[in-house]
């Protein structure tokens, strides 16, 4: 089973985006990806998570050699 945990998320103005560190555990190993959702400072909080997970899945399916093992 995959378990999704999200850091704090923080919003860069610079870059219009929210930023959070994923992580993912899967089959004992935990998998850290630096993440980015692009929007408004008013952006749904529950948009911008589930935006949050969806990149750093779509990294974690992309293949061994950008993984980030912790």
């Amino acid at each position: 089973m995959t378990q999704i945990n999200l850091g704090d998320v923080r919003y860069n103005a610079t870059a219009g985006a929210f930023e959070a560190r994923v992580d993912i555990q899967r089959s004992g190993r935990t998998f850290r990806y630096p993440c980015m959702v692009a929007g408004p400072l008013t952006m749904d909080m529950e948009r911008v998570r589930t935006g949050l997970a969806r990149h750093a899945l779509r990294m974690s399916d992309s293949g061994a050699s950008l993984l980030s093992s912790i």
